[in-house]
């Protein structure tokens, strides 16, 4: 009997790892490194493709429900059983509407954002007035919108054309908890925005006459500190208008920046670390890379 209890003992350690195993494998798979990952892996053609993976709708906002902004249009992922979303405010160029980007809104909505397009006060408000309009069409997004509940109000960004891009710097001077901005050939008189610390994608266009990039997009890149993070693209030849319609590679890059901070999503690092090289429609890149 001792002989047989001891063969007994010799064996608890092998059952103990043996059912520690089937315990392992029957257990439910762990949660993602990141939870807000949204979308399946992006390949090149993903992000430079017309639309995401997600289907979208949008609902239009009128002036006469809001305060601070001028109304506007959200565009949203149909989709909740990926849980929440982060989301964008679109703000269009001195004299422009809203239907100046709206080519943006479904294709980046269908990334797996909610975006708002929107239209200012008046077209002739100054891009400090923009960044504040962009703050406030934040706010009713997140607190009094159709689609708030899908929204997560941590994880917001901002982006906006010529004078609106110009707000886009003057919104993430005055809300520093936001994620991203995303300022598409800007225009504004202040040129220094070292107090910035919101990672920050600025797109400037080779050929602009109306925001110049060396007197614009460049020193407010300059300016920006190399923490958190930074990016300077330069479109070849293009024109201070270049955002007003369709182009691939402003979409792919801002894809690609705010995946990248305002989900976190480290997958997107592959597009702007190094980034593009110049050719093509792409006359210069510059960044903090590594990011993050």
């Amino acid at each position: 009997m001792f002989g047989k209890s001891l063969d007994t003992l010799r064996l608890l350690p092998a059952a103990v790892a043996v059912a520690a195993v089937a315990a392992f494998a029957s257990a439910p798979a762990q949660a993602a490194a990141n939870p807000y990952e949204r979308g399946p892996a992006p390949t090149n053609s993903s992000i430079e493709a017309l639309r995401g993976s997600y289907s979208t709708s949008q609902t239009s906002v009128s002036s006469l429900g809001v305060t601070g902004f001028g109304g506007g249009t959200i565009y949203y992922p149909t989709s909740t059983s990926d849980g929440t979303f982060g989301a964008v405010v679109i703000a269009p160029g001195y004299t422009a509407y809203q239907s100046s980007m709206s080519w943006l809104g479904a294709r980046l909505a269908s990334q797996g954002f909610v975006i708002f397009t929107i239209d200012t006060n008046t077209t002739l408000d100054q891009p400090a007035s923009r960044g504040d309009q962009m703050l406030a069409a934040l706010d009713y997004l997140t607190q009094r919108s159709s689609v708030r509940t899908r929204i997560d109000a941590s994880r917001l960004a901002v982006m906006g054309h010529s004078m609106g891009g110009g707000g886009v710097l003057e919104a993430i001077k005055d809300r520093p908890s936001l994620k991203a901005g995303i300022p598409l050939t800007p225009w504004n008189l202040t040129k220094s925005w070292s107090g910035n610390r919101v990672p920050t994608f600025i797109v400037g266009a080779e050929s602009d006459t109306v925001a110049p990039v060396a007197s614009h997009s460049e020193p407010f890149y300059t300016s920006l500190p190399s923490t958190p993070d930074k990016a300077y693209l330069e479109l070849n030849n293009a024109s201070h208008f270049a955002p007003n319609s369709a182009n691939t590679t402003i979409a792919k890059y801002s894809i690609s920046w705010l995946k990248r901070f305002v989900d976190n999503d480290t997958r997107f690092e592959q597009f702007l670390c190094p980034g593009p090289s110049a050719g093509g429609d792409v006359e210069e890149f510059r960044s903090t890379c590594p990011n993050g």
